[in-house]
């Protein structure tokens, strides 16, 4: 299993008070209670750049 970089601040209101949540990948946060995961897709570069 791989380390993963927790998210700093709940991306529905903003609060810091977040934990691990039973599912995996999804956090829990403490303010208003919604679950979320995030999800890393990978790194595009912009179409001509080499």
């Amino acid at each position: 299993m791989s380390e993963r970089a927790a998210p700093l601040y709940c991306p529905y209101c903003g609060d810091e008070d977040l934990r691990p949540a039973d599912e995996d990948r999804a956090w829990l946060c403490g303010a208003c209670r919604r679950v979320f995961s995030v999800n890393f897709l990978g790194i595009r570069l912009p179409e001509g750049a080499k």
